[in-house]
């Protein structure tokens, strides 16, 4: 009777045209990552987030999801690399992405806006136009590649309109993403990218941080993974479930900045939903 090494190499000999190598495992690749430039959430990450796949960070606003992003902008962009944010809703502040360390030079911002005359009544809050425009740009950047990070920003979008967008599209950006090597980066209430997805985080806000009594100086969140996929099997025994860190008020160190090279100072606006707080570089709980 012949070993099971001599039945395997004739089944995959007899099914060799159909499914090459069919009885042999694929072998196992540790996924390349880009650091977060959050220490706490890098070491919840495995390194941080997966390069050539579609990241989503969910969650209400003034939950840290902006800033997150901002913060992973600042490292690839400090490399030296070129970066793209899809606005759909308009509503990036440049000042808070430069005060957090994006290079600006180094990014390219889609803004999407409303196109034609004004509507009125009920179509006066029709989201489509412009989700329709972040879908579209978002598929044309990553089909010309060249861009080592891309954010769609889909946090104005409301749920019920973002679950309609077409399983389709999620495939395609996935596929496009793991061909140009980018990271794209998913914003957004809750998550909607559903299985193209290789990591969905969650995020909530703590508590905020007062600096001189009445003076918001930042603001505690708290980050999740809630699902993530090619997990190494210990990591449940050696990582907490979820991590903590904060977004601390550099705005005196943006300010004196900004007097020596004469340009005007400002208060930065966290997840870009337009509430004025002080806001910029990002810094651990101990």
């Amino acid at each position: 009777m012949p070993s099971a090494s001599t039945l395997r190499v004739q089944i995959e000999h007899a099914l060799e045209r159909r499914f090459p190598a069919a009885l042999t495992p694929v072998p196992h690749t540790v996924p390349e990552t880009a650091p977060t430039g959050i220490a706490r959430l890098d070491r919840l990450l495995d390194g941080g987030l997966p390069v050539g796949a579609i990241s989503e960070v969910a969650g209400p606003e003034s939950s840290g999801r902006t800033s997150l992003a901002l913060s992973f902008l600042a490292g690839r962009t400090r490399e030296g690399l070129v970066c793209a944010w899809v606005d759909a809703g308009d509503a990036l502040d440049a000042e808070s992405a430069a005060a957090s360390g994006v290079d600006l030079r180094q990014l390219l911002w889609v803004r999407c806006r409303g196109v034609g005359p004004i509507a009125h009544g009920p179509d006066r809050a029709q989201p489509w136009p412009r989700l329709d425009q972040a879908l579209r740009a978002t598929d044309l950047l990553l089909q010309a590649g060249g861009f080592a990070a891309l954010v769609l920003d889909l946090g104005g979008t409301a749920p019920e309109h973002g679950a309609r967008i077409p399983l389709a599209t999620w495939f395609r950006f996935r596929q496009a993403a793991a061909q140009t090597r980018c990271s794209l980066l998913v914003l957004a209430r809750e998550p909607l990218a559903q299985s193209s997805a290789e990591v969905v985080l969650e995020c909530a806000p703590l508590a905020g941080l007062a600096g001189g009594g009445t003076v918001l100086s930042g603001l505690h969140y708290e980050v999740r993974i809630y699902r993530q996929r090619f997990m190494s099997a210990t990591a449940g025994l050696r990582k907490p479930p979820a991590s903590t860190w904060q977004a601390t008020g550099a705005w005196q160190r943006e300010e004196r900045g900004s007097q020596q090279h004469g340009a005007p100072s400002g208060r930065f606006s966290l997840d870009g939903v337009g509430k004025q707080v002080f806001v910029a570089g990002m810094r651990i709980r101990a």
